[in-house]
């Protein structure tokens, strides 16, 4: 990984932007711009034909100061230290910018769960829980799904919590299966997040929606959702969206369910009858109302930067954007809604989750969106003001407002 899409790196430059702007002194800079913790394990597990496979994982607790970490826990095959670091920092900033308690953390395993069976899936799970457990509780850091992870995957891994317990502890990971304690409206939050957000951000800027067209780079369930949700809610029309094998397009329109149902059968938005074969790289530079980067990080870079032509980018991933790009796009006048406002969603209805688990009293669907709407919109708001009080970008503004709120509990507490 060259330093200039090392991701932690990335985290960092986007930091010292802030830090200079807030006038933070040396200290206070030094403190935000490392992980408070980090932990790096090694889990032995049984695989189906008998041998045993070692595999590595991490676990990053970034900053404490306003609650508890939080969270997810990503399963792939190039998964690093600093990815998890960037995302841990990240989470920092998207827990702050959205107010709610909670500090950032993120967890992460070297493997390829495309090549794990189910029972060998649930080992792992376990393996890692046994791991971290001396580490997570609700008062200290609460795991959640994120790449290639599942529900499923969370309902081992808080079993595994309970029984090294020995008493029921549901808040100890989010994402859970709703009979588990999992929250109603957390499975599209991540999405329909990024949507409101989307929504405000038209409004503040002028910008007409109802007619528009949207591209999802990214379709799994993030993109998904944002495909359904940008059409009945934004009133957009899909007319490209990717996964790792390849893209499709139609310049016409496509039916997000339609595309849905043809991903759950074959695996890939590839072979749609509904449109026409498309790059990656092509997906990314259509003319579209709305562009939704929903898959991994670095894939906006200063090489393509140039060539982007939508009017909006919503980054459901986190980190889609390198800093170089980030500048371009600016200047280009593409107004892009940062990754850690808006698919700040999820945290949100994992942290409602964790209230809910608390309490042991479980709210109505509608109350989840509306609370999450709520949320999403002041926070939106606290961004715009700043940005057009400093006259800076939205992601610059999303920084400010959120290491503001972090580095004022660091100091209250007497840290620095």
């Amino acid at each position: 990984m060259t330093e200039r899409l090392n991701p932690f790196t990335m985290a960092q430059k986007q930091l010292d932007r802030a830090a200079e702007k807030l006038g933070l002194d040396e200290a206070t800079h030094e403190l935000l711009r490392w992980p408070m913790r980090e932990y790096t394990f090694t889990m032995p597990v049984r695989m189906d034909d008998g041998t045993t496979k070692i595999f590595r994982g991490f676990r990053v607790q970034y900053n404490t100061a306003r609650g508890p970490a939080k969270g997810g826990l990503r399963w792939h095959p190039d998964e690093t230290l600093d990815t998890v670091r960037a995302l841990a920092a990240w989470m920092t900033w998207k827990t702050s910018v959205v107010d709610i308690p909670l500090g950032g953390g993120k967890g992460g395993i070297v493997c390829n769960p495309k090549e794990l069976s189910e029972g060998e899936k649930e080992r792992l799970a376990r393996a890692y829980m046994r791991a971290i457990a001396g580490i997570v509780a609700v008062t200290k850091d609460v795991p959640a799904p994120d790449v290639y992870t599942t529900p499923q995957i969370m309902a081992w891994m808080m079993d595994e919590y309970e029984t090294l317990m020995g008493e029921h502890h549901p808040g100890v990971i989010t994402g859970k299966p709703v009979p588990l304690g999992g929250s109603l409206g957390r499975h599209d939050a991540t999405a329909r997040g990024g949507v409101y957000v989307t929504r405000e951000a038209a409004k503040a800027y002028g910008i007409s929606l109802d007619g528009g067209t949207m591209a999802v780079q990214g379709f799994g369930n993030a993109g998904q959702y944002a495909a359904l949700l940008g059409s009945e809610i934004l009133g957009l029309k899909l007319v490209a969206a990717s996964d790792s094998k390849g893209a499709v397009y139609n310049p016409k329109g496509m039916d997000p369910a339609a595309l849905i149902q043809h991903k759950k059968q074959t695996g890939t938005v590839v072979g749609f009858a509904g449109g026409e074969a498309l790059t990656n790289a092509e997906l990314l530079e259509l003319e579209v109302t709305v562009l939704f980067p929903a898959a991994l990080e670095n894939v906006i870079t200063e090489e393509n930067a140039p060539r982007l032509r939508a009017r909006m980018m919503c980054e459901l991933a986190n980190g889609p954007t390198t800093p170089e790009a980030d500048a371009i796009l600016h200047d280009k006048g593409i107004l892009v809604l940062p990754d850690f406002l808006a698919n700040a969603g999820g945290v949100t209805v994992s942290y409602f989750e964790q209230v809910q688990n608390t309490y042991n009293f479980y709210w109505e669907l509608k109350d989840v969106h509306a609370r999450l709407d709520d949320k999403m919109t002041r926070a939106f708001h606290a961004v715009f003001d700043m940005a057009a009080r400093h006259r800076v970008n939205l992601r610059e503004a999303a920084y400010l407002v959120s290491v503001a709120r972090v580095a004022e509990a660091c100091k209250l507490r007497g840290w620095v």
